[in-house]
């Protein structure tokens, strides 16, 4: 039987790379659609890209025409995208490309913001909203069986966040009980090549991934700092604060800062909870269910990421 020919939009992303690897792994075919071929993939060094199953071609999710050509020049029959800032219609002149040109299934990132209908989501929830009108255009061009929503929670990578405040021996986190997964990147691409590979593995076509346990944001920092050989003074910092976090330092546009405020100031009135969203315990096992492997521990992806905090 010959290997799946597939198409990972963003291989050069923490994400997009594991998801390239992994479905090459599975014996599919990868193309690698970049803006720029010439960037490393992370992950895939030179060699490996040479002796595997791999080919670049030039594509940009916020330009159809490229994303035909691509499709169309390396006949490519699953796709992996992402949303892709820029676009004027929510993706849909892009998902019409991805369709003419002859892609069978998406694979899509979404976000774990998205609960209930999705029609129902009012544009103030920004991060919900966005993904969810992508979700809406995939199902209205590939209809309910060819596309899966990847929405995952809160990643790992976010901590990065707090690597000048453990400089200082100083952290401020608005809502520091607020709980968060910690998912890791490499997870959530593990899952996404696994389905780009093999096909979607049931029914389900919007599948939640968190990791493998929740912990407060302010336990996130203790577990980083501690690993850092650190002791920082941890404190809560007030929504003034935060607003001039996410947006003058970290340059966050003001609806998504606005939103991300929004939620994280809501209480949580249960256990199982990432930033007030509900998590059950079936999808905190989604990661394993998936890909087939368990998802990582937060304290791993800390220890085997100690260089992305040090000065």
């Amino acid at each position: 039987m010959a290997s799946r020919k597939v198409i990972v939009f963003g291989p050069t992303g923490a994400v997009g790379s594991a998801a390239a690897r992994t479905a090459e792994e599975l014996g599919a075919n990868v193309v690698l659609a970049m803006r720029d071929t010439e960037k490393p993939i992370p992950g895939l060094d030179a060699e490996k890209e040479k002796q595997g199953s791999f080919e670049r071609v030039h594509a940009d999710l916020t330009k159809p025409d490229t994303v035909r050509d691509a499709v169309n020049t390396t006949r490519a029959k699953y796709a992996f995208i992402y949303f892709a800032h820029g676009t004027p219609d929510n993706m849909k002149s892009t998902i019409e490309a991805l369709k003419s040109a002859g892609i069978s299934l998406v694979v899509f990132l979404s976000s774990f913001t998205i609960q209930g209908d999705l029609k129902a989501i009012q544009p103030s929830e920004i991060i919900p909203y966005v993904h969810a009108q992508v979700e809406i255009n995939l199902g209205e061009i590939f209809g309910a069986d060819g596309f899966v929503a990847v929405r995952p929670g809160s990643f790992a990578s976010n901590v990065r966040q707090y690597k000048a405040g453990l400089a200082k021996g100083e952290v401020k986190i608005y809502g520091p009980d607020a709980k968060v997964d910690c998912i890791v990147p490499e997870d959530i691409g593990r899952v996404c090549g696994t389905i780009l590979s093999k096909g979607p593995q049931d029914e389900q076509r919007a599948i939640y991934l968190y990791g493998p346990e929740l912990v407060s944001q302010a336990d996130s920092v203790r577990i980083l700092a501690n690993a850092l050989g650190k002791d920082p003074k941890i404190e809560s910092a007030d929504e003034q604060y935060a607003y001039k976090m996410f947006v003058e330092e970290r340059g966050i546009a003001v609806p998504v800062a606005k939103y991300m405020i929004s939620r994280t100031g809501r209480t949580a009135t249960g256990p199982n909870q990432v930033f007030g969203y509900p998590v059950s315990e079936e999808q905190l096992s989604n990661v394993q269910k998936y890909s087939g492997r368990k998802a990582t521990r937060f304290e791993e992806w800390v220890e085997q990421n100690k260089q992305m905090f040090a000065s």
